[in-house]
């Protein structure tokens, strides 16, 4: 089981998404606020379909609270700013995939806390980051993959 954070999400359809990417995945959902949205929106809902009830999800108030309660926990950091490729780093049953806002990403005090942790998926020079729901869920699969697949059918 993987734990994906999502810091302050903008558009409701990609946390929809990655809402229903967690609960086929068995994956727990983090959510830090301020959202771009009500979590009750429709848009979010519609994308997440009927998996919300087969959804561990926990929401956090800011950066800090979630750092309270997870700070100890093994965290990568996905960013267009990251020094390797997210192939190359090495998850464990348990790590939190942390990815930025659609529209600002993680401000710099984010990226400092997780230098070392750092990664990207690989994109051509010059192009802008890829759909956030596409980005969690090549990043949880690759984990998945490393764990062997274990609880997967």
């Amino acid at each position: 089981m993987f734990n994906i954070v999502l810091y302050t999400p903008q558009i409701p359809q990609n946390t929809g998404n990655i809402a229903r990417t967690c609960a086929v995945t068995g994956s727990v959902l983090h959510l830090i606020r301020p959202y771009g949205f009500i979590i009750s929106d429709k848009f979010v809902k519609r994308a997440g379909l009927d998996y919300w009830d087969d959804l561990s999800i926990y929401e956090y108030s800011d950066f800090d609270e979630f750092m309270e309660k997870n700070g100890d926990k093994n965290i990568w950091l996905f960013t267009s700013k990251g020094h390797k490729f997210y192939h190359e780093a090495s998850y464990n049953d348990g790590d939190f995939l942390l990815f930025g806002s659609e529209t600002a990403g993680v401000p710099e005090t984010v990226h400092r806390a997780f230098s070392e942790r750092e990664v990207k998926l690989p994109m051509a020079e010059g192009e802008r980051c890829l759909n956030l729901a596409n980005c969690v869920c090549a990043a949880v699969y690759e984990a998945l993959r490393q764990t062997g697949f274990k609880g997967m059918v």
